[in-house]
């Protein structure tokens, strides 16, 4: 097993298990990572997970490069070249689609909260696993370091690394992992904005787990929404991005039951008790009369309602 899955209180717990070959991603870890991903999404009762892994030296140092031993030098360069032109159907620049299509398996991004609980090093394909697939990022004050681990080897990288940390840091930040493949320790990841937090390594967990709580508290289908909508749309024109905005908020208002319990529990100033209920559609308005209509419309023109 090179993953440990299990569910707690709405809570999923990912845990890359083969710390003996530093949390690295072969071929057998990354299909179980794979299947992980797509079990957080597909089971409704999960409303966020918690990645990390195990042990207190290496959350993921990369992919397993060892190829398979039955395979000559010639046979592994023309399989490699084969690839970049003809990627085989039902993958992503060669990866197999998992959880989310755009960026294969390996670096799924699903429409449910992530949290990374970085316990060490996050090198090459670990570090793109947490630029990928995590939402919110807890480093370890004394074993978190990060760290791109391909340009020294002579490789851009084959996964979404570059892209995604010029992305989410400032070009010169972002520009200084890159081109000196230097490690960035955890205090340097908090000032750069690469993690929000660094706690001590013996507080990573529950923290993490105190993040995951208060998602768990709010309303599921609204936050899992919140999150296509910043990730599909935050590269859109503020007036197209606000038109979406506006219509999935009047279409989590209109089909969800926790729509009008939020609203019901800030009136009667208790807690709201979110559950992620879809509502039915309800029979069509009935049309007023013309002296209605008239109070409708200056009502609706006022713009208090």
């Amino acid at each position: 097993m090179g993953i440990n899955y299990e569910t707690r209180e709405h809570i999923a717990y990912i845990t890359i298990a083969n710390p003996d070959r530093a949390n690295v991603l072969d071929k057998a870890t990354s299909d179980e990572l794979s299947e992980a991903f797509i079990n957080v999404w597909e089971d409704r009762d999960v409303r966020v997970a918690i990645i990390t892994g195990e042990g207190d030296r290496h959350f993921c140092a990369g992919h397993n490069l060892t190829p398979r031993p039955d395979l000559t030098a010639d046979e592994i360069e023309y399989l490699r070249t084969q690839k970049i032109f003809w990627p085989p159907a039902g993958t992503v620049n060669g990866a197999k689609i998992g959880a989310d299509g755009r960026m294969g398996d390996h670096y799924p991004r699903i429409w449910k909260p992530v949290i990374g609980a970085v316990n060490g090093w996050a090198a090459g394909a670990g570090l793109y696993l947490l630029l990928s697939s995590t939402d919110i990022r807890i480093a370890s004050e004394e074993n978190a370091k990060f760290k791109f681990a391909l340009l020294s080897q002579g490789w851009l990288g084959a996964g979404p690394g570059a892209t995604l940390l010029t992305k989410q840091l400032r070009y010169a930040d972002a520009m200084r992992i890159l081109l000196t493949d230097e490690p960035v320790l955890a205090d340097e990841a908090l000032r750069i904005g690469l993690v929000n937090e660094v706690v001590p390594h013996a507080n990573l967990l529950e923290r993490a787990e105190e993040l995951a709580r208060q998602i768990v508290a709010m309303p599921p289908v609204a936050v899992r929404m919140m999150k296509e909508f910043v990730v599909r749309f935050g590269d859109a024109s503020e007036d197209q991005a606000w038109q979406v905005q506006h219509l999935i908020n009047t279409l989590l208002i209109q089909t969800t039951a926790d729509g009008e319990e939020g609203r019901s529990a800030f009136n009667e100033k208790r807690p709201p008790n979110f559950t992620g209920a879809l509502r039915r559609r309800g029979e069509p308005f009935a049309v007023p009369a013309d002296d209605q209509q008239e109070r409708l419309d200056a009502i609706y023109q006022s713009g208090h309602f």
